[in-house]
């Protein structure tokens, strides 16, 4: 069981207070991002519930259990951090022993955790090598084998993947993701990359100052973000936040519309303006319109054999059947 309860949480660092009071459930077996921008609160919300940092009121409950004054060793939780924190005098294998040796596990108890935790990890051919003799990504499956042999109730993950290149953090991804299907087990993962956490979670919680500003499951917060600040963060690009006249015309202070939802042609449409950068990946091209007569600068996306150069005048048609309206507090009107 790995269910994690926070209920009226906070945590104040001085006069300062970095997590107003705050109510949030993680079911058991869920996989629960963390996102926001830097400074959100999201690694000070995880180390709360790692007993990392005490709170400064409210309860934590593991498993229907109090949890808020249990020491980090009791809690039945481990955590994956930013760095590796690898011994680099230790193989693999006795890094990842090292928690069941400070438990003073039995022998034959450590190595069936640590032989069934490489066989997972696909580490079972590097357990005699030093960490210095492995990759980035071979190094964070080492520091995840590590957590997996204490058999915890649940992972916390701190930006794990933040010190690997692209390549391999697109890999890694898909390797926690599949270590979460085979274990079954909550996994808590902070991330400020919104790509990790649309990719990987079942919820996503959006933190902003402290603040949830949206919890649900990756698609539900794409296509009906509660406010401007949901809206704006979640998606790659972003979605275009149009103002002025032109929401007023549709009794909005601001309205939203992904760069999908709008078509681009050189025949007729509601908006016009000027092809800026392209951004062509392939597949798809990412077109950045300007002196649309909007303010914004609109971005479109297209098929990746959409032929516009610098320069071309285009004209622009949004759907309206899935165009975002916000009020003049930023929240979505209905």
């Amino acid at each position: 069981m790995g269910r994690i309860t926070l209920d009226k949480v906070t945590k104040s660092f001085g006069d300062v207070e970095v997590i107003p009071p705050l109510d949030l459930t993680i079911e058991d077996g869920e996989f629960t991002v963390f996102v926001g921008p830097s400074g959100c609160g999201k690694s000070t919300l995880l180390r709360l519930i790692a007993g990392l940092e005490d709170i400064s009121s409210g309860q934590i409950r593991i498993d229907g259990n109090d949890a808020t004054h249990v020491p980090p060793s009791k809690r039945g939780l481990a955590m994956v951090f930013q760095s590796y924190a690898l011994y680099p005098h230790m193989s693999v294998r006795k890094n990842i022993a090292f928690p069941l040796r400070m438990a003073k596990l039995d022998k034959a108890e450590q190595d069936r955790r640590v032989e069934q935790a490489a066989a997972v990890l696909n580490l079972a051919d590097y357990l005699d090598r030093k960490p210095g003799q492995l990759s980035g990504g071979q190094r964070q499956r080492v520091a995840i084998g590590r957590a997996i042999v204490r058999e915890p109730s649940a992972f916390l993950f701190d930006e794990p993947l933040s010190n690997l290149d692209a390549a391999l953090r697109v890999g890694m991804r898909m390797e926690i993701s599949e270590l979460h299907k085979k274990l079954a087990t909550t996994m808590v993962y902070v991330t400020h990359d919104q790509v990790e956490a649309m990719t990987m979670a079942d919820k996503i919680v959006v933190l902003r100052a402290g603040h949830i500003e949206q919890v649900g499951s990756p698609l539900e917060l794409y296509h009906n973000p509660r406010n401007l600040f949901v809206a704006g963060f979640i998606g790659s690009p972003t979605m275009n936040l149009i103002s002025g006249p032109e929401a007023a015309k549709r009794d909005a202070t601001t309205i939203g519309i992904r760069p999908e939802h709008i078509t681009v042609s050189d025949k007729k449409g509601e908006w016009k303006g000027v092809v800026g950068v392209s951004e062509h990946l392939g597949s798809d091209t990412f077109f950045h319109i300007h002196d649309t007569g909007l303010a914004e600068t609109i971005t479109v996306r297209a098929g990746g054999e959409v032929g516009f150069r610098h320069g071309d005048t285009v004209h622009l048609t949004p759907r309206e059947d899935v165009m975002h309206r916000f009020d003049a507090q930023g929240l979505r009107i209905a």
